[in-house]
């Protein structure tokens, strides 16, 4: 029998992990649809023809698409284990700091790990800045979320994995632990929780796709800049 809820990802994604993370602290019974993010099937470009990524949520007939979009969908309609504060004030406060990360943080980790110069550069200091805001926001707390964990360390929780492979696939150094001990300290708590540290991937096989994407943006951004 089909399964009412279905999750489209894609396996190296951290992204989906949020969506994933988020379905199991619920107790939500759950298909995952592994998507090919390179040859993309009919199926994804149908469910999400806007953006035609992963991650996307399968409800019933309902399709919810963008990862923090979906973890607020499943928060709101499976009460239990709540995600999200209750005050208004710092569900806000929550929503702002996952917008921060992705924009501040993510997107030029991202490219300072396939870029040279003075991309790579400025691209790291952006992502110290960054990580230097979220590391005041951070200060006195085990957890984003209090005591367990909440809606903004699913959507910061590719930090503690993810941005190590960054660093490690583009031979620099972003995260320092006596720069960063609040960061470091939620990083290790937050990477020994169960349920995280049985569905992180692999790590060889990350870093072998992470070079592999790198590897495409320099050749795409470098390569083609040379040729005109």
């Amino acid at each position: 029998m089909a399964k009412e809820v279905k999750l489209v990802g894609f396996w190296a994604s951290p992204y989906v992990y949020r969506v994933e993370w988020a379905l199991k602290l619920k107790g939500i019974d759950y298909e995952y649809l592994e998507e090919d993010i390179i040859n993309k099937s009919t199926r994804l470009l149908e469910l999400n023809p806007v953006h035609k990524k992963v991650p996307v949520l399968v409800h019933g007939q309902k399709v919810i698409p963008e990862s923090c979009v979906i973890l607020e969908y499943i928060d709101e309609t499976w009460e239990q284990n709540p995600l999200l504060p209750k005050d208004p004030h710092e569900r806000a406060v929550a929503r702002f700091w996952a917008k921060y990360g992705d924009e501040k943080l993510l997107r030029p980790s991202w490219k300072a790990m396939w870029s040279i110069g003075e991309d790579k550069e400025k691209a790291i200091e952006e992502s110290i800045e960054a990580l230097e805001k979220i590391e005041g926001e951070l200060k006195g707390k085990k957890l984003f979320g209090g005591e367990g964990i909440g809606y903004l360390d699913l959507a910061l929780g590719w930090i503690p994995y993810w941005l190590p492979v960054e660093e490690e696939v583009g031979g620099m150094q972003i995260l320092q632990e006596e720069k960063f001990p609040a960061i470091t300290a939620w990083m290790n708590k937050f990477l020994s929780h169960p349920m995280i540290k049985e569905t992180l991937p692999p790590r060889a096989e990350t870093l072998v796709y992470f070079k592999k994407r790198g590897e495409t943006f320099y050749n795409r951004y470098y390569l083609k800049e040379k040729e005109n």
